[in-house]
């Protein structure tokens, strides 16, 4: 763990979440252990954490709620999950198929295979990066550890 200030010290995933299947929320609680293990989370114009981060679902949008970790309030933000769809759908459907491959296929069938999960993983990363410009700066791994959560956010099992 990184001992920056701007950084996340815990996320909590609220009630409107919902819970799911053990399988799906091992995932969730897997991608959260990830994410607090190492990340760079800088809310803009904030002097410094560490923070923690609630998120929760209000009408098909993910709120951000940022405080410090004593529990003082940093920031709200608001991102419709709307253009994470088609990236989140995508990337369900290639990892069945990777799952399906690792029982039958070649080596390298396998492997272009994992090449386009991780880029389209790259692409919701990025999407996710775009989004929260201008009210959260994170670096890229952050990115894709967020993406993963948004992902598994998805995931009813």
């Amino acid at each position: 763990m990184t001992d920056s200030v701007f950084r996340l010290s815990d996320v909590v995933l609220d009630d409107t979440i919902g819970r799911s299947t053990p399988d799906v929320e091992h995932e969730r609680a897997v991608a959260i252990f990830d994410l607090i293990e190492e990340n760079s989370f800088e809310p803009v114009g904030h002097g410094g954490g560490p923070y923690r981060l609630n998120l929760s679902l209000v009408d098909q949008k993910l709120v951000f709620d940022i405080r410090m970790e004593t529990g003082g309030v940093v920031a709200t933000h608001i991102l419709s999950l709307t253009p994470f769809r088609r990236i989140v759908k995508d990337y369900f459907m290639i990892c069945e198929s990777y799952y399906e491959a690792i029982r039958s296929a070649t080596p390298s069938r396998i492997e272009a295979i994992d090449m386009g999960r991780r880029g389209i993983h790259n692409e919701g990363s990025r999407t996710l990066m775009d989004r929260l410009k201008g009210k959260i700066i994170v670096d890229f791994d952050t990115a894709r550890r967020l993406f993963t959560l948004v992902c598994v956010l998805y995931w009813r099992g």
